[in-house]
């Protein structure tokens, strides 16, 4: 993808063939060995890295002037900070091997913006290597030295969401880990959706079932008439939308049994998203055994004096000490038709909402977001708008 990007965006093409040493890194055009001066007057290179705005495989405008710098303070010739370029210190890892130091601003005047990134990263790299060609007059940023093919993610196209909020290091924890999701109805289906935002290696989805007319109306996207027409498995309808994003989802048109348990030996992490009670018990059990963590999901909705009541949990199970013996306490088991996790009413925003905890919380394990608390179980409590949550002890 990335070759391909800079074959078929013009501004990028140019700097190639002009000897820029560039390259797409985690979403973000990165230009490296450009030459700058030191504060004690010496040349040193370092590399400036932008944010990429597509169109698909192709760039367009620069959504911003701003690029940030990995190296020490650029300097004038006679080694005074450029102050005028320098924004500020920004300390941001890029990926590994590349964490920026500054961010440069230099908006152009007309119009203000960059009108592609020809224009805007040879203007920087100029302001830079200017200064550094007075003292070393072979100093330059043209190396004209091959570009070595890059690696293929599971992405389809560059996430330039993650690259543009600063986030692609902290979300390397999300990397080579081979998730599953154990049914895909209104939750499970949100789960997916979530997950096929993420870098995750391999996502493979477990449901025996057809997608049906009921289905789309608890499940992200607009199914067309046509495809509910077709009957399609759950598995193949979802691989089918999503695969266009994310190219690593597995689909399994089975439901996970006693006989087919070892299914989810290779998962990292797996999420339990179906209603019938004795059916978990046996997944849990395998995956205990195996020292897989997984989250239960579960809603309780009914219908209270005219008004939707009830509440949406997600429960985690870990190896961390007293969490496995606190998720059983908490996850039903039983075969109690209108018990409190098995009424069976799904609402879209509930089933987002629930998936939306629970991949938080996977995040949250993994080591993505920030977690003081260490929670293992939380409750929403729609009628009285409260959160619960609680630790992964009894």
């Amino acid at each position: 993808m990335s070759d391909s990007l800079i074959s078929r965006s013009e501004d990028l093409r140019r700097l190639r063939d002009e000897g820029f040493e560039l390259a797409i890194v985690n979403s973000q055009l990165v230009i490296s060995h450009v030459p700058y001066v030191t504060a004690n007057r010496t040349v040193e290179y370092g590399t400036l890295v932008s944010e990429l705005t597509l169109a698909g495989d192709v760039t367009t405008t620069p959504s911003t002037h701003v690029v940030r710098f990995a190296g020490q303070m650029p300097c004038d010739a006679e080694g005074r900070p450029l102050e005028k370029l320098v924004l500020g210190s920004d300390q941001l890892q890029v990926a590994e091997g590349i964490t920026t130091s500054y961010m440069f601003s230099s908006k152009p005047v007309p119009p203000l913006f960059y009108t592609d990134y020809h224009d805007k990263m040879t203007t920087y790299a100029a302001a830079l290597s200017g200064h550094a060609e007075s003292l070393v007059p072979t100093a330059t940023a043209r190396t004209y030295r091959p570009i070595p093919a890059t690696v293929e993610g599971v992405f389809e196209y560059l996430d330039t969401a993650t690259s543009r909020s600063g986030t692609t290091a902290v979300g390397e924890c999300l990397r080579s880990r081979s998730v599953g999701i154990i049914g895909l109805g209104g939750t499970g289906a949100y789960i997916l959706d979530f997950l096929a935002k993420t870098p995750a290696e391999e996502i493979h989805l477990f449901d025996p079932d057809r997608f049906l007319q009921h289905n789309a109306f608890r499940a992200p996207g607009a199914a067309t008439l046509d495809q509910l027409r077709e009957q399609s498995l759950k598995v193949t309808y979802f691989v089918d939308r999503y695969r266009s994003m994310h190219r690593a989802i597995v689909p399994h048109p089975v439901a996970i049994e006693e006989h087919n348990l070892g299914l989810l030996d290779d998962m990292s992490f797996v999420f339990i998203a179906i209603d019938h009670g004795p059916a978990k018990r046996p997944i849990m059990e395998h995956l205990e055994q195996r020292g897989i963590p997984f989250i239960d999901v579960g809603m309780g909705v009914s219908v209270e004096e005219g008004r939707v009541a009830g509440l949406v949990r997600a429960t985690l199970s870990t190896d961390r000490p007293g969490s496995r013996e606190a998720a059983r306490a908490r996850i039903s088991t039983e075969d109690v038709a209108l018990g409190e996790y098995n009424t069976n009413i799904q609402i879209a925003e509930l089933n987002a909402l629930n998936a939306a905890t629970a991949v938080i919380m996977y995040k949250k394990q993994i080591g993505f977001y920030a977690d003081t608390g260490g929670a293992h179980f939380s409750t929403y409590i729609v009628d009285s708008n409260d959160n619960i949550n609680e630790d992964g002890t009894e």
